[in-house]
């Protein structure tokens, strides 16, 4: 599918509803607040601010950000349960703007083992659960559950139904994390030229990564015709997690000739994934794109020895653009003698081509007993060689 130059791409944040079901994440209203605002800041233009039904405390906090949150939409999750929907709308009644998001489960997975149900009467509650919503606001989200493993046919009917009776945002989720991103950039097209009136709705991404693939579907959903992501912070989600919201922003970022842009303040990505893994409790692993500690750390000879002459021969993002702390040389015994003094003269030695040969050899008994070489072991080793060079 062709795509217009700069077409707005909403990201959807659900750091605060989905990325809290991760064990250990809870958060307090306070907690919640801190990172609504953050989220804000950070250009996020919707909001998932918790299951008002689910607790008191949800709805509390559901609530209480709905009175702080000025220029992003704050969303309310239900099920397609009148109740739920009834709490949801009240929860947002202090909302600038507010967003019920609602839905059922749509594969034959949900429909009968979940629901001991059938096709026609799932559609008659995607319909009424719609209806409902519209009751407490115009900008009402449906959620297809499992639409990553739903009968594209019947999964269009339910969108066109749903979309009839007054969604705004058509959600098709990958729950399981189950598809292919051609198959789910697929699914994403065939709606796009089988639902009638599917250009009265935004069509959402929202693809977990059971197998590693929730990024990468995102992208294939927005290649195919789809204008919203929803995301977490540092991936953060139920089981394996959710689409990262920082590795999707930067992809977009950097393949600007796709033509799709968001709103999301980069040099921001850094700090709020600190921030987050300090609030949530749950620590960023240090391999993870755009926000690991070693997402712009350099140990390998041959890769240490090009970066230092280009940057760009082994780093596509500037670590400044997305707030990283800069990008790091890391000595260990697979470095090179370019790296080597390159860390020496930032230390304020000033080594010629032989001396590093000399302190090359004597580095590398260092290296092969640790991890890593740090200062300290450095100014030993310069200590070392300076003592030599004056008893000769």
């Amino acid at each position: 599918m062709n795509c217009m130059p700069d077409q707005k791409i909403y990201i959807f944040d659900t750091t605060l509803r989905d990325g809290e079901q991760v064990p250990g994440c809870k958060l307090n209203t306070k907690e919640k607040i801190e990172l609504a605002l953050a989220l804000e800041d950070l250009g996020v233009d919707i909001i998932e601010a918790g299951f008002p039904i689910s607790s008191p405390g949800d709805f509390q906090s559901v609530e209480e950000i709905s009175k702080v949150i000025r220029n992003a939409t704050i969303c309310a999750l239900s099920r397609s349960v009148q109740k739920d929907i009834e709490v949801a709308g009240e929860a947002l009644k202090k909302a600038k703007r507010g967003r019920i998001h609602t839905g059922i489960g749509t594969s034959d997975f949900h429909i009968k083992g979940k629901f001991n149900s059938n096709r026609e009467d799932i559609l008659a509650r995607a319909i009424q659960c719609v209806k409902w919503a519209r009751n407490y606001t115009d900008d009402v989200e449906f959620y297809a559950e499992d639409a990553g493993r739903t009968d594209n046919e019947y999964l269009a009917r339910v969108i066109e139904a749903v979309i009839a009776a007054g969604a705004t945002t058509v959600n098709i989720p990958d729950t399981t994390g189950y598809c292919l991103p051609s198959q789910y950039g697929e699914k994403i097209a065939y709606l796009v030229n089988n639902v009638s009136n599917i250009d009265k709705a935004v069509i959402s991404c929202h693809c977990h990564n059971d197998l590693g693939l929730a990024t990468a579907n995102s992208i294939a959903g927005v290649i195919n015709g789809a204008r919203q992501i929803e995301c977490t912070i540092n991936g953060l989600g139920e089981r394996a997690g959710n689409t990262s919201l920082e590795e999707v922003v930067m992809i977009l970022k950097q393949h600007h000739t796709l033509g799709y842009t968001t709103s999301i303040k980069a040099q921001q990505l850094n700090p709020l994934s600190r921030l987050v893994s300090d609030t949530m409790r749950m620590p960023v692993q240090p391999n993870k794109a755009i926000v690991g500690s070693n997402a712009f750390s350099h140990s390998s000879g041959i890769h240490q020895d090009g970066f230092l002459k280009d940057a760009q021969t082994y780093e596509i993002i500037n670590p400044d653009e997305v707030g990283a702390e800069g990008s790091k040389i890391v000595l260990t015994a697979r470095s090179g003698r370019s790296a080597l003094a390159h860390r020496f003269h930032k230390l304020g030695f000033q080594y010629t081509r032989n001396d590093i040969d000399v302190l090359y050899a004597q580095f590398l008994n260092v290296a092969d007993g640790k991890k890593e070489v740090n200062d300290e072991d450095l100014q030993a080793l310069a200590n070392e060689y300076q003592a030599v060079a004056v008893t000769a």
